[in-house]
């Protein structure tokens, strides 16, 4: 089983990449998602945000809600509120590396020749880059970040830029990811073009995991 990171900077076209590698046959699975069920009533994570965090985050049935977390944790984008991303992270990202090193195991047991992909925005800021064979980075034109946000979440360009932003704060800048990656996606382009490089990543990564087995 080869063991890949997807990852790249907020609003870069992780999501659709991933996608595309999965197409192609790659088991993929996002780090967002195994967060989401961490953060479910009853999880020990979930106790400990709320604990940390105030109950202010949470929804009238208990469960989180998203956007009153992301204003704790990443603060206001006038600064009023201040950033406490570190302090989320220390809690979360623990708990969402040893499930994603599950998830890897039980994929490998099953298909032992197969890759494994592991879409997460943090990876190299969690200290988790060593647990890949394998990196895949993301990259798009600055301006684009704010277009792919304001067009997933449905709001106007100028808030998708300010929230692009504050949440950028957080990660390493691009340049910083490439020097790690052993492949890099250019997303800047039409999704054919996306698709084009994905292809070939992939099979050059196909190639290395029928050589392991392991």
């Amino acid at each position: 089983m080869l063991k890949v990171g997807l990852t790249g900077g907020i609003a870069s076209g992780k999501s659709v990449v991933g996608e595309m590698f999965q197409a192609l046959g790659a088991h993929v699975v996002q780090a967002d998602q195994i967060a989401h069920q961490l953060l479910e009533p009853g999880e020990a994570v979930y106790g400990e945000v709320v604990r940390h965090f105030g109950a202010g985050i949470l929804n009238g049935d208990g469960t989180v809600n998203r956007a009153k977390l992301a204003e704790a944790a990443f603060g206001s984008p006038n600064g009023k509120v201040p950033s406490r991303v570190q302090q989320l992270n220390r809690i979360v990202h623990p708990a969402v590396i040893q499930r994603q090193e599950e998830w890897m195991e039980a994929e490998g047991r099953k298909d032992p020749h197969g890759i494994a992909m592991v879409e997460a925005a943090l990876i190299l800021e969690a200290g988790a880059g060593k647990r890949f064979d394998r990196l895949v980075v993301v990259t798009c034109r600055p301006e684009q970040r704010a277009q792919h946000w304001a067009s997933r979440l449905g709001v106007d360009e100028d808030t998708a830029r300010q929230e692009v932003t504050r949440r950028m704060a957080a990660q390493l800048p691009d340049e910083e990811k490439i020097k790690a990656a052993d492949f890099v996606i250019d997303n800047s382009g039409s999704l054919d073009e996306t698709r084009r490089q994905v292809a070939t990543v992939y099979s050059k990564l196909r190639q290395e995991a029928e050589r392991t087995g392991t």
